[in-house]
């Protein structure tokens, strides 16, 4: 998918998908499994599920006006009890966002720069099925979403992310060679920087 196809695509839908997906995979987590590692070496669960907190809340306020970087990245002070209602608080918060076709074309400063508000939404798209991804691969769930919504994703993101130069300034790892049995979420997730783990089973 080309700059200019990407730019031609009503990424709203996709998104909304993607988070719906995410809904479902933090209903899956049990509160002992917070501790356990991702495919995101920083993050163990508990605090993936405060990053996707985060990563809803910084697109609630973009389609809302807000800065996003005016807010966390990371949520916290939320219990073990209470995190995955927040996250899914955060995503009921955002789902009825983007309603406004004009946005898409509006000027927002976000983390990554000052873009056009689709792509905005291509951007939370991606993050939102990256660490969807890495929670899924951490708690032994169905790692792969609507594959419309990776394959669209995987095709604008690459786009914009080149395999090269990764590291320092570009915050990815190198790209992981995909496995054979790849699904689209998951060779996204590799274009990201992000592998498999080992859960120990």
């Amino acid at each position: 998918m080309t700059t200019s196809t990407a730019q031609q695509i009503d990424p709203r839908p996709l998104l909304h998908d993607a988070v719906d997906w995410v809904r479902g995979l933090v209903d899956g987590v049990a509160v002992e499994r917070y501790g356990d590692p991702t495919p995101c070496d920083e993050f163990d669960v508990r605090t993936l599920l405060a990053h996707l907190a985060g990563i809803m809340g910084r697109a609630h306020a973009a389609g809302t006006g807000t800065p996003p970087l005016e807010r966390p990245a990371l949520v916290t002070g939320i219990s073990d009890d209470d995190l995955a209602a927040a996250v899914r608080q955060a995503i009921d918060a955002l789902e009825p966002l983007w309603h406004n076709d004009t946005m898409l074309d509006e000027m927002i400063d976000v983390p990554w720069g000052r873009v056009p508000g689709r792509g905005v939404v291509w951007g939370y798209l991606n993050e939102t099925l990256v660490h969807g991804w890495d929670l899924a691969v951490a708690t032994g769930q169905d790692c792969e979403a609507d594959p419309a919504a990776a394959e669209a994703a995987l095709a604008t993101f690459a786009g914009f992310l080149p395999a090269e130069p990764r590291g320092g300034p570009v915050p990815f790892g190198p790209v992981v060679e995909p496995a054979a049995d790849a699904g689209p979420t998951e060779r996204l997730a590799n274009w990201s920087g992000h592998a498999r783990i080992d859960r120990g089973r």
